[in-house]
């Protein structure tokens, strides 16, 4: 017959627990923060689907200005096309051609702070964005999403064009 023999717990045994850390963070969340480089292009290249296109093509809807409410409803079906990934730490911005007429070229979508903007011919956009204004006048594409090393420019179909940044 089998003995088990209970041993007293040694120092290191209560230092090892003591140390154990509880996460707050859902499951979900902290998967959505450990995605390695390689998974995240993969996910970021899948094409959009039809929602999504049809909130970013009605910004020109709203003329030069949003309201607030529809502007988080466009905020919540941008984090809603990206479930797995923390969308506001990845996508820098959205840049469109703007349909309101002369003199206004672009628009652009700031994820981080929610502003939506349009520019006149010439007038310059922000740092990262300037990239995709070419992208975005050519015609080819409803709109440019911008990430720090790259453009991915989306048909009206959904599908995803991928332009990396230069190094």
């Amino acid at each position: 017959m089998a003995r088990f023999i209970l041993r007293p717990r040694t120092q290191t045994d209560t230092k090892t627990e003591s140390h154990t850390r509880l996460s707050v963070t859902p499951r979900r969340a902290q998967s959505r923060q450990q995605m390695d480089a390689g998974k995240l292009a993969l996910l970021l290249r899948r094409p959009r689907s039809r929602e999504y296109c049809d909130a970013l093509r009605r910004l020109d809807a709203g003329g030069a200005h949003l309201s607030p409410e529809l502007l988080d409803k466009l905020m919540k079906i941008i984090e809603e096309e990206f479930p797995e990934i923390a969308i506001r730490g990845t996508l820098i911005g959205i840049v469109s051609r703007c349909y309101l007429g002369d003199p206004y070229e672009v628009h652009t979508l700031d994820i981080s702070g929610n502003i939506i903007e349009h520019y006149k011919q010439g007038e310059s956009l922000p740092e990262y964005m300037e990239k995709a204004r070419g992208l975005a006048l050519h015609g080819n594409y409803a709109f440019i999403e911008v990430y720090e090393n790259a453009c991915r420019a989306v048909s009206e179909d959904g599908s995803v064009a991928v332009i990396m940044d230069e190094a």
